[in-house]
């Protein structure tokens, strides 16, 4: 265990204007705190946080952070307050004190919603500091360096399992890869000791086989740039277990086949030198095709840049090579640490005192965390959202500016929207891939250059929550369809429950609704409409508790039955509720069954937490409804409702003959409809049987289309499909 003036003289080693006397009370106070407390391994309690300490002190933190982390479980474990570490150590180590412990405090919940939770506290505290972020992966290092110490093994699986999806990707995503290679092994290590042990086991046998190759190897490197001039250090190291395992899933390939369990870092003086080694290396080694990387030029999010190439090397061995400079492999191990080191303040944070820049948000990936936090609806959404974020490969691809956007595998033009800027994925109509327009699902694939057409009038599509994989871009569409829905939910309520009380013979008034929230479990008016509009409640039950005795002259009402509803099919009908051309999916949807157009007399059926699904009155499926009068709702078009598409479904069969196909669309098309889906049913020698879906704006087009299509010598017959 670090002795007091151990801790100090290492942080005065590369800090000398640390508070020396802060730092050793930060060390008595945590001690006589912790007092008698021991870890599950039976050494004092001190120790841990003093490890913590240490470790941080290998990333030459500020003297802040070091007493943050000698101090980090006092307020959870002991008698200690935040007021009292203010009091002490002043407010920045109380703010980072108290950042820390919220997030512990809530780690010895097992549920997920705590988790998430968890997950989302340690988002916004690293967003106003990120030393918290730093000060809480070195606290899970030591707790996963000394977890089989820990007796129950279903609460070690849930630690280990935490750090490999969230603690872990962290790491990754500041930068900080001997972290995060650590973390995840020691998780490898508790949640698949076989298949740990298994590469563990071959790898010992490829050195006994291979004696000492990996500074052979390393010494012919170094022999071959020595020889063309480049000034370079050749450090070689096998990668870790469950990096191994890893590429063994991914790549579905054996042990033997991998050709990078070695790896090996050039390290030069200079961005010039950096390919100038390169060079040397691929005139000298054969090249494996397809696994060159250029990383300098175009970095990664996280800062990383380097040169990876895979090279048939030394002793006929395939390794990887990674070339870059001593400040890209500072930045490549400690990430946003060895930027971030007390040495390099910025103009900001010093005229505000602090002599350096702790604000997490200046991290675009910190930013899109949050943006990701302010759209989800709760904290297990924004987990799943940031677990998807952080998770996936990435791919580069290039703004018509040449700005550069990293994204995940298989995003599409929204997921690029998006990444650009909130309103730019809102209003995304169209996007160019290289100067040519694509579908909006298209997949895109490193440098490409993307342009993103954009209209005022345009609105997320909830059809866009099928294809897009960055959780910004789902949060943001997740939380617009939920506002529309409860929009529309609401308007379909109130009107829903204003023809109620007609029919009841009583006025329409908030005020009477207001008098039931409590039975209805509601907070106010607009979610009893909700409610209704939702199918949650039905409209005669909201009346019924607000006029009881209105129920028993209700019961006699008879079920009008559908031959006769659909008999009326002129006039006015005063109390129908009017419906507008909604997003499919969203609170009114139409129904597939029938395919319901403008101009058609159309009645809608309340599904329970769907809203309103709308038919047209003669549809075979409302016979399914006859005892149920209470979920049928009466529905009229919106006069001025004529420009926007519906869909007519229309069952065609074709003469089997060369340009049947033609000769449909072009009639279609020329009556100014748009074939929007077509499938065959049936076929034979003679003709061909499909389902036509057509986009026409109301019944009246849609019949001048099928007048058109039977005209046609090529066309049998035509019909309005039901299914």
């Amino acid at each position: 265990m670090m002795r007091q003036f151990e801790l100090v003289e290492t942080v005065k080693s590369y800090d000398g204007n640390v508070d020396e006397d802060a730092l050793n009370r930060a060390y008595v106070f945590s001690m006589k705190a912790h007092g008698a407390q021991t870890r599950a391994s039976g050494d004092p309690y001190f120790s841990h946080p003093l490890e913590v300490a240490g470790i941080l002190t290998g990333l030459k933190l500020d003297g802040a952070s070091i007493m943050t982390a000698l101090l980090h479980d006092t307020v959870e474990d002991t008698d200690t307050s935040i007021e009292d570490i203010e009091q002490l150590f002043g407010k920045d180590v109380a703010r980072l004190v108290d950042g820390v412990t919220k997030l512990s405090r809530l780690e010895l919940q097992n549920e997920q919603s705590k988790h998430a939770e968890n997950f989302r506290k340690l988002v916004l505290a690293m967003s106003e500091d990120i030393r918290v972020l730093l000060v809480k992966l070195a606290d899970r290092l030591h707790n996963m360096q000394t977890l089989h110490y820990m007796r129950d093994p279903e609460k070690r699986k849930r630690i280990a399992r935490e750090t490999m999806e969230i603690y872990a990707p962290l790491a990754e995503r500041i930068g900080m890869q001997s972290f995060k290679d650590e973390l995840e092994d020691l998780a490898f290590r508790e949640l698949n000791p076989e298949a740990r042990e298994s590469i563990v086991k071959r790898l010992e046998f490829l050195r006994e086989r291979g004696g000492d190759l990996e500074n052979r190897v390393s010494q012919e490197l170094q022999y071959a740039l020595d020889g063309e001039g480049v000034h370079a250090a050749v450090r070689g190291r096998t990668k870790t277990p469950y990096s191994i395992w890893r590429k063994m899933q991914v790549k579905n390939v054996g042990f033997e086949q991998l050709s990078d369990i070695m790896a090996y870092r050039v390290i030069v003086d200079t961005v010039s030198e950096c390919y100038h080694a390169l060079g040397v290396l691929h005139a000298r080694y054969p090249v494996v095709p397809g696994r060159f990387k250029d990383y300098i030029s175009t970095p990664k999010p996280n800062g990383y840049r380097s040169l990876h190439t895979g090279l048939i090397g030394p002793q006929r061995q395939r390794i990887e090579v990674q070339i870059r400079t001593l400040d890209m492999h500072e930045v490549a191990e400690y990430g946003v640490a060895a930027h971030w080191l007390y040495k390099q303040p910025s103009a900001e944070a010093e005229t505000n005192g602090q002599g350096r820049s702790v604000d997490g948000r200046q991290y675009r990936w910190v930013r899109e965390l949050l943006d990701i936090l302010e759209h989800a609806s709760n904290p297990e959404e924004f987990l799943e959202h940031t677990k998807m974020e952080m998770f996936q490969d990435q791919v580069f691809c290039f703004t018509p500016k040449g700005d550069l956007i990293a994204l995940p595998r298989n995003s599409t033009p929204v997921d690029f929207a998006y990444a650009v800027h909130s309103e730019v994925g809102d209003t995304c109509v169209g996007a160019k891939v290289d100067g040519r327009m694509v579908p909006l699902k298209t997949t895109l694939k490193n440098g490409d250059q993307v342009e993103i057409v954009t209209s005022k009038a345009q609105t997320p599509s909830p059809d866009w929550e099928k294809f897009v994989v960055t959780g910004k871009a789902r949060a943001r569409i997740r939380r617009f369809v939920r506002q529309k829905e409860r929009e529309q939910y609401l308007e379909l309520g109130r009107q829903m429950l204003q023809k109620a009380f007609r029919q009841a013979g009583y006025d329409f008034t908030e005020k009477a609704v207001a008098g039931v929230l409590k039975r209805f479990k509601a907070e106010n008016v607009g979610d009893i409409y909700v409610y209704v509009g939702r199918g949650d409640i039905t409209a005669r039950e909201v009346a019924y508790a607000v006029f009881p005795g209105s129920k028993e002259s209700d019961k006699d009402r008879k079920v009008v039955p559908i031959q006769q509803r659909a008999k009326n099919k002129s006039g006015k009908r005063e109390h129908a509720i009017p419906i507008r051309g909604l997003i499919p999916g969203m609170a009114v949807h139409y129904a597939h069954c029938c395919h319901p157009l403008p101009g058609e007399r159309i009645v809608g059926i309340v599904t329970t937490g769907k809203g309103v699904t709308v038919h047209t009155i003669d549809c075979e499926t409302l016979e399914n409804f006859q005892d149920a009068p209470e979920r049928w709702v009466d529905l009229a078009w919106e006069a001025d409702e004529t420009d926007e598409p519906y869909t007519g479904r229309l069952h065609v069969v074709v003469a089997n003959e060369p340009g049947s196909l033609g000769d449909l669309s072009t009639v279609i098309g020329k009556n100014r409809a748009n074939i929007s889906n077509l499938k065959i049913t049936n076929r034979s020698v003679d003709f061909f049987e499909m389902l036509v879906d057509v986009e026409v704006t109301d019944v009246k087009h849609l019949t001048n289309v099928m007048a058109a299509l039977r005209a046609s010598p090529v066309i049998t017959s035509v019909d309005r499909a039901r299914s």
